[in-house]
């Protein structure tokens, strides 16, 4: 049905797809609102496939080896009031990933990637939420001097594992979906928050939204958060 390869630049683990990147790579590949389920890591620089597995259910592989399954799904997720930039600036300052980071290589969130490389998305406590302040750079331009959609999912991704916990143990993308009402422009200033939406054993499902520099919704998620067994404090 498709192909593409996600490039070693958006990484998340260690020699691995940032999950929101690739799961808005899929969407675009699909062309439908669709939930990706990541049913293992997603490799880097390799040509991976989209096919059809069952009437409206398609999955992505890699060779023989499916990596993730893609239902159709609409979005229904109510975005809570934005922090203006500032505010949001603010709450960046305390972003748990500057005393302590599980992967400081993360395309969206990582520590050690510089600017005009990753997004340096570092979502801090803001009351019950997060937030953090987002300048899109010119690599991300689409060609029409808005940021293409898959930066937007990927915008999307990190702040909703900071929302879900604060003690910075590992957990790994098992599901998301999302939606970009509007594509923002590059260098625009942008707001992401991220907000806990409930919690079952070593799962934890967040909400994340986009605002652009007037403070207009222009993207949400709702994401599915899996601490793996072996992490720390792990049940």
């Amino acid at each position: 049905m498709a192909e593409f390869t996600v490039a070693a630049r958006f990484c998340g683990p260690p020699g691995c797809a940032n999950g929101g990147y690739f799961c808005g790579l899929v969407a675009a590949a699909a062309g439908r609102s669709v939930q990706v389920r990541l049913e293992r890591p997603v490799p880097l620089e390799r040509a991976l496939r989209l096919g059809e597995v069952t009437d409206g259910q398609l999955g992505v592989f890699d060779g023989t080896e499916r990596v993730a399954l893609v239902t159709a799904a609409a979005l229904q997720l109510a975005a809570p009031p934005a922090p203006d930039y500032l505010q949001a600036l603010e709450a960046s300052r305390r972003f748990i990933g500057f005393g302590r980071h599980a992967f400081p290589n993360c395309f969206v969130c990582g520590t050690d990637r510089a600017r005009g490389d990753g997004l340096r998305v570092f979502a801090g406590q803001w009351g019950e939420s997060v937030a953090a302040p987002w300048v899109p750079d010119a690599s991300l331009d689409q060609g029409d001097g808005k940021v293409a959609a898959e930066f937007m999912w990927a915008a999307l991704d990190c702040p909703g594992y900071f929302a879900a916990r604060s003690d910075g143990v590992p957990m790994l993308l098992g599901e998301f979906n999302a939606h970009v009402d509007r594509r923002v422009h590059v260098s625009e200033s942008c707001v992401v928050v991220g907000w806990r939406l409930g919690v079952s054993g070593r799962k934890y499902e967040a909400g994340t939204a986009l605002f652009d520099e007037d403070g207009e919704l222009c993207g949400r998620a709702r994401a599915l958060w899996i601490e793996p067994r072996n992490s720390p404090g792990a049940a």
